[in-house]
């Protein structure tokens, strides 16, 4: 009987009915794929104890087997069964495989009934081959509807997409998964064990797209609504070729599954259907099979030639074609050849062995020479032997057991373990056969779980499939969010919540990221309200902000200071997701409008006391209005007028906020420590509009290297000035001015080993520093005089200390103080100059009559430290500075210099400070380091005034 019709018509299920209807039964099968799922399908029914399966690769034959499911090929011959049914019979026209099917259409009956599934095509000549033949037509259960050319993108869900080549299937099912979120691949040279688990995932759900080659045409039963073609043509072996209407229809007749419709069309390069071709398709109407290939099965083993020859017999019926050189007559022809087997085939049984070698199938597909080579081996052992030696079977079959590597290499792999497993397979030819099948089955199904794994990581992404799924169901999602932030939608991991943004993972891209993004800001709307919450009621501690202007809760960014219309009173700006509403964003704003506003009060407390007091007046209350808006740092030179207009009552007044007037800067010395200075430079970046703000140098250093690209003025905000190449902390600077004012600015003086403690520098480095304040610095060497060897006396002891001199470079050298050491007040001159007029120069150069004695330089001097008699290293030299105000230091006889052969200060003449006539001319004595003050009132409520006029009155 011939029960022939399109596609889901039930024909396969109606064949198992009536097998199971018979005591015995034999169903052959086109692929081991859809072998393997009738198997399955009837051990469900009748169990495993009763059901067999053969195919070319797996063999299990319980001992009471009363049902065989096969392939066509593995379909065993002369069982008289009283059932026998033959699936997809119009593949007798096949080129490769056909003359199989076409054997098994004139030969193999069943006791009591048979059946040919397939194409209504193959009805004529079923009825021409088969006498007595009855037919039943079956309809198809749903519609078959062409729909159209269709990009990948646009594909709906349970779709197939069929490619006609292993790289034509991989590069769609990667464009897939970026898209879609991953498909399953079904290729019929995959095993059945990967398979079924990639055809498992795409039933299951875990997916919704399937790309394939034509092997799900072959009648497997899947879900699918659409099969899309990306190719019209395929390569058959030998050459590309247009597929033909009647194979496009097996193909497409995938969709749709029981009484539900099903849709087809073209993707990707494939052009739409000629309407013809499609209204063939969904009319099931096509040309007749009037041809099917065929090939001698009365085979004669006398010898190689002669097995050669009935192989290649013409068949006696003129719907039957001679098929064409398959792979197993090549590989005979080859074998032929060589001497070797052709010594060794001389009877029947060596040439039916030899046959039987041959049909092994080329499962590697390197080359026909190379396949010829391992047939050549196998037939030489089997020959010699009886059996394939172990040996060598156990390495062959140890070199492919390895799970590493991608897809490519375990796809070669599992082809090369078919080999060996068609050959374990075979009887007689191993000496342990159960030993052997099982050996190969553990090898392929773990090359096939690997297999199935690497396919699934390279074309699944189960987050993007799951997330596509549950948006398009359109139900509420659930996310979590762990401590840190990592934020999981349905279970799936897609990112992280930083703050109040979402994050997508940064492994996504393209659509697979926007489905992410979608997804997880759709399921994180409740998380944002519980987040907001939890963010306002946090205390400042939680809180901070960065140097460039960020607001930070904890390490999320949530927010950026924007200046406002008062420069102490900066703007909030969030970061908070569109998606999360305008109340979450509103509270966020307040809250760090909140900590912004108590971080200034809090800092800026002096300052803006200073601003608050009403009762400053006149003149006080525009320069406090000045020192709000520098933010508690003013340099002295942009306001040494104003300074000059303030009287002492004004001048109180400030000082009780603070203010401390010092010599080069105005300044507040609260608003100098490290937090203060912080939030300064950020607000005065803010107030002048800079894209990249100055950074707030480490706490506790003196001095730091000028940072030349920094914007004008970063320096003074930043609690420092500028000096030469480095610049020095205000407060030590002005520490370091009342040292320099007891110094004689005017004649020269050298660095005192206090003010290199105090700016932790070296001499040279002080150098600089000094250089960049405003004053000469005149480099010389010296004899170094010896240390002291014996006790001085108190008398020589006396007139050392009073000498205003030290010995700097040798103090320097045991090592300069680098911390920020306490220097005790100068002297009562702090109490009486204001502290921070300028110039620094010695008053007593005014005045000659008060400068200390200096020793007659025409004899040995008494150097401080040094014995009367202490002897002169002259190889010993040491370098020294002399510093004046605005100009190079004067030629003078210094008390620090050895007297001896040697001229004084490479040949100056020697000069005495003050000394009438003693070399000084008369522009040097006449000089000041600064203009002649004009004669003004003196103000009685100024101590400093007061302390000049009684110094005037001692003259």
């Amino acid at each position: 009987m011939a029960v022939l019709g399109p596609t889901n018509t039930g024909k396969t299920t109606y064949a198992i009915e009536r097998m199971l209807g018979h005591r015995t039964g034999v169903i052959g099968l086109p692929l081991r794929l859809l072998a393997r799922e009738v198997y399955d399908r009837i051990v469900a029914l009748r169990g495993p104890s009763v059901v067999a399966l053969v195919t070319g690769e797996e063999r299990i034959v319980p001992p009471r087997t009363q049902y065989w499911v096969c392939t066509v090929e593995a379909m065993p011959e002369g069982m008289g069964a009283d059932f026998l049914a033959i699936d997809e019979i119009q593949l007798c026209a096949d080129p490769e495989r056909g003359h199989v099917f076409t054997d098994r259409l004139l030969r193999s009956r069943g006791l009591h009934e048979t059946l040919f599934l397939g194409a209504d095509t193959m009805r004529g000549t079923i009825n021409a081959l088969v006498p007595h033949v009855e037919h039943i037509k079956r309809e198809r259960m749903s519609e078959l509807i062409y729909s159209g050319q269709k990009k990948i993108s646009r594909m709906r869900p349970r779709s197939a997409i069929v490619g006609f080549s292993v790289e034509n299937v991989y590069a769609i099912a990667e464009l897939i998964r970026r898209q879609k979120g991953g498909a399953a691949v079904v290729m019929g040279a995959l095993s059945p064990r990967t398979r079924n688990a990639q055809v498992d995932m795409y039933q299951n759900g875990e997916v919704d797209y399937l790309v394939a080659t034509d092997a799900i045409g072959m009648g497997l039963n899947l879900d699918v609504d659409h099969v899309a073609f990306s190719a019209l043509s395929k390569f058959d072996g030998r050459r590309m070729r247009p597929l033909a209407p009647n194979e496009l229809a097996q193909i497409a007749g995938r969709a749709g599954r029981g009484f539900k419709s099903g849709t087809f069309g073209t993707t990707g390069d494939a052009p739409a259907l000629d309407d013809g071709v499609a209204r063939a398709i969904m009319d099931h109407n096509f040309t007749p099979q009037n041809k099917i290939n065929w090939r001698n099965h009365a085979l004669q083993f006398g010898s190689i030639d002669r097995l050669i020859s009935t192989l290649e017999a013409k068949p006696d019926d003129e719907r039957l074609v001679r098929a064409r050189e398959a792979d197993d007559l090549k590989a005979l022809k080859t074998l032929g050849q060589v001497d070797e087997v052709f010594a060794r085939c001389t009877n029947g049984p060596s040439v039916k062995l030899l046959w039987d070698v041959c049909r092994i199938p080329d499962f590697r597909g390197i080359s026909s020479a190379e396949h010829a080579s391992l047939l050549e081996s196998i037939f030489i052992d089997l020959h010699q032997r009886g059996t394939i030696q172990d040996d060598w079977l156990a390495r062959q079959i140890k070199r492919i057991d390895r799970t590493d590597g991608d897809i490519d290499a375990l796809s070669k792999r599992l082809a090369f373990i078919r080999t060996w497993t068609y050959v374990a397979q075979r009887k007689g030819w191993t000496k342990d056969e159960s030993h052997w099948r099982g050996a190969t089955r553990v090898v392929e199904d773990r090359l096939s779980d690997a297999l199935h794994e690497r396919l699934t990581q390279r074309f699944v992404d189960r987050r993007t499939s799951v997330l596509l799924r549950r948006l398009g169901q359109k139900e509420a999602m659930v996310a979590e969010v762990s401590d840190t932030g990592e934020v999981t939608v349905e279970g799936e991991f897609v990112g992280k919540l930083d703050g109040f943004r979402f994050r997508a993972d940064k492994g996504a891209g393209g659509a697979e990221e926007k489905t992410i993004k979608s997804a997880a800001l759709q399921a994180l709307a409740p998380q944002f309200h519980l987040r907001a919450d939890r963010f306002y009621n946090a205390p400042d501690t939680e809180i901070d902000f960065t140097e460039q202007g960020g607001l930070m809760w904890g390490s999320s960014a949530v927010g950026k200071l924007v200046a406002g219309q008062d420069a102490l009173k900066p703007q909030v700006e969030v970061f908070v997701d569109d998606v999360a509403g305008p109340e979450v964003a509103q509270k966020v704003q307040r809250r760090l409008q909140h900590f912004i506003d108590r971080k200034v009060a809090a800092l800026f407390e002096p300052l803006l006391g200073l601003a608050s007091d009403e009762a400053l007046s006149g003149l006080a209350r525009g320069f406090a209005f000045q020192m709000v808006e520098s933010f508690g740092v003013l340099p002295r030179s942009k306001v040494a007028d104003d300074v000059k207009s303030l009287d002492q009552d004004a001048r109180g007044a400030l000082r009780k906020h603070g203010i401390r007037f010092g010599q080069f800067t105005i300044f507040m010395p609260l608003l100098l420590k490290p937090a203060p200075t912080r939030l300064r430079l950020v607000l005065w970046s803010l107030s002048k509009g800079l894209t990249e703000f100055p950074e707030a140098p480490p706490p506790g250093l003196v001095t730091i290297p000028v940072d030349a690209g920094a914007p004008e003025g970063a320096d003074t905000m930043s609690g420092y000035r500028n000096a030469g190449t480095r610049a020095i902390r205000i407060d030590m600077l002005e520490r370091l001015a009342d040292m320099l004012r007891t110094e004689d600015s005017r004649g020269g003086f050298e660095a005192k080993a206090d003010m290199l403690s105090i700016t932790g520098m070296t001499l040279e480095q002080f150098a600089d520093l000094m250089g960049g304040l405003g004053y000469q610095a005149e480099k010389d060497e010296r004899v170094k005089a010896k240390p002291v060897t014996e006790v001085v006396p108190e008398a020589e002891t006396d007139t050392a200390a009073s000498t205003p001199v030290m010995d700097v470079a040798a103090k320097a050298a045991d090592g300069a103080i680098t911390g920020d050491a306490e220097v005790p007040p100068a002297d009562p001159v702090d109490k009486i100059i204001d502290d921070g007029i300028a110039p620094i120069a010695s008053e007593a150069a005014e005045h000659p009559e008060q400068e200390p004695a200096i020793a007659d330089t025409s004899e040995t001097e008494i150097m401080p430290g040094t014995a009367p008699d202490a002897a002169v290293d002259a190889t010993e030299m040491e370098v020294f500075y002399i510093f004046t105000w605005g100009r190079p230091a004067r030629s003078k006889p210094n008390p620090r210099r050895q007297t001896g052969d040697k001229p004084r200060g490479k040949g100056k003449p020697a000069q005495g400070k003050g000394r009438k006539g003693g070399g000084k001319s008369d522009k040097a004595q006449n000089f000041s380091a600064r203009p002649p003050r004009k004669e003004k009132a003196i103000d009685p409520d100024n101590p400093f005034a007061a302390a000049l006029m009684g110094l005037k009155d001692n003259k």
